[in-house]
């Protein structure tokens, strides 16, 4: 909004003085002489509207992004072509008033004269636009550059998530094909569906909280296949936070994590909680097993909880946690994300 504001002061400011310097010139020949006052007024209102037409087009095809001698030229030739609309209306709004008496009538060569003077001061505001909005659009590339990094980088998370859960999945597939061919037709299904979803992400990188826990009814049905018995699971979701948006397969992830370092250990397995609520401006999620936190044996096991830390970082800078801790009984891996909804 101040942008705009001083944009439009320092046109009027001068274009109005630039017209102010004409007519006291025009004054000092002709002497005071209304149309001559209100052809100068004109002139200022319709050159502040043909430079900002100009502006407005500078802008749509980002002329001054890239600014090479040549599109630099066209930019000039543009400024003379300008100054001779503006030299055109001049002759046309000072006839109209004066008719015959009029000074562009008895003195041809005014027009000239017009024409050269718009062409120095329509190029005087072409270097001041390109000098005074230069550390703008500076800032502006560099919020591209930034923009592109961090889209760039939440791509390359993803995609070291994604294969260590997919084959997980291929892995206890593979184990049932002899034993229950059934069960692992219907493994597929539920893999098939857990793979469309991955591939059909929200372009945002977020996803409702309830699209998320469809796929990991998914994925911990083909787990309770694997572990029978061994894995109890409990949710406790809040309705109102199945609209808040998370970031894909995070859930996915904390629940895999879970039962591959907390449960699959246990010869006797152990309980799996799932549970989410709204909490002030905020969703808390939490995935709790049965196991016991232990050091990083160097294995990689980690390597999830580490990218989903920094894709919550990437994605909501320091308003997200996600905190893996001993609690009663267990394991707790919570995470915190701000209401999107």
């Amino acid at each position: 909004m101040k942008t705009r504001v001083a944009y439009w002061s320092c046109q009027a400011a001068g274009w109005g003085a630039y017209a102010a310097m004409g007519l006291s010139m025009a004054m000092r020949q002709v002497g005071w002489q209304f149309h001559v006052a209100a052809g100068y007024f004109l002139f200022a209102l319709y050159s502040i509207a043909l430079t900002d037409l100009l502006r407005r087009v500078m802008k749509r095809r980002g002329t001054l992004e890239d600014l090479t001698p040549l599109r630099l030229g066209g930019l000039l030739l543009i400024v003379v072509l300008i100054a001779a609309v503006q030299s055109f209306l001049a002759t046309t709004v000072d006839m109209a008033f004066a008719g015959s008496g009029s000074f562009f009538v008895q003195q041809r060569s005014f027009a000239l004269s017009v024409w050269m003077s718009a062409s120095g001061a329509n190029f005087i505001w072409l270097l001041f636009y390109i000098a005074l909005t230069a550390p703008r659009r500076y800032r502006e590339k560099e919020v591209r550059l930034q923009l592109a990094l961090r889209e760039a980088e939440l791509r390359a998370l993803e995609a070291q998530i994604n294969p260590h859960f997919l084959f997980n999945c291929l892995n206890s597939i593979r184990a049932l094909i002899v034993e229950n061919p059934g069960v692992a037709q219907d493994m597929l299904t539920r893999f098939a569906n857990i793979l469309r979803y991955n591939l059909n992400r929200d372009i945002n990188h977020t996803v409702p909280l309830a699209n998320e826990l469809a796929v990991v009814s998914d994925y911990l049905a083909l787990e309770t296949v694997r572990f029978e018995d061994r894995l109890r699971v409990q949710l406790a979701i809040d309705p109102e936070a199945g609209r808040v948006r998370i970031p894909p397969m995070l859930l996915q992830m904390l629940v895999e994590n879970a039962l591959k370092h907390g449960i699959a250990p246990r010869p006797d397995g152990g309980d799996l909680l799932i549970r989410a609520a709204l909490e002030k401006d905020a969703l808390a999620i939490e995935v709790r097993n049965t196991g016991q936190l232990a050091a990083s044996n160097g294995d990689g096991t980690h390597v999830g909880l580490n990218n989903t830390r920094e894709r919550l970082r990437i994605l909501y800078g320091g308003r997200a946690t996600l905190d893996l801790q001993n609690s009663e009984g267990g394991v707790s891996a919570t995470v915190s994300i701000p209401r999107t909804v």
